[in-house]
């Protein structure tokens, strides 16, 4: 029996709204990066959980075969393993992904601040309103 449970307790999804300010952006960005580190995290542990079994189904395989079972059942246990094995790859790859991502969005949110947190900050002092983006464009 597998110990994988669905969690309802991950990283919460970020709001894909039109809010474009400089807070927004950096507040999107930090919540994709968590999940993504979240991701990451739970992908390691799946994967560590898969190889374990993996490894678990080809000692059965070949305890089945020393207590000389019938063949049929050596070779699904074996199958069972490849597949495991297989899976393990393929969530490996996620995992490197997903640990891309979060790298990714960390350093977006970083060069994102260094850009424009010193004119959100003239911007957010002042008492006027500040035009529209585009406004000066036409």
């Amino acid at each position: 029996m597998s110990d994988l449970a669905p969690t309802t307790g991950g990283g919460a999804a970020a709001r894909t709204d039109g809010d474009n300010r400089y807070k927004a952006v950096q507040q999107k960005l930090k919540t994709l990066g968590q999940a993504m580190d979240l991701a990451s995290n739970e992908l390691e542990a799946l994967l560590r959980g898969m190889r374990l079994n993996a490894q678990r189904s080809e000692g059965l395989a070949v305890d089945i075969a020393n207590a000389e079972l019938d063949r049929k059942f050596i070779e699904m246990t074996n199958q069972v393993s490849v597949a495991l094995g297989g899976a393990a790859v393929e969530v490996k790859k996620l995992h490197e992904t997903a640990q891309e991502v979060s790298g990714l969005a960390h350093d977006a949110r970083r060069k994102h601040a260094r850009l424009y947190e010193g004119l959100d900050t003239v911007r957010s002092g002042r008492k006027e309103r500040t035009p529209k983006p585009g406004f000066f464009a036409h």
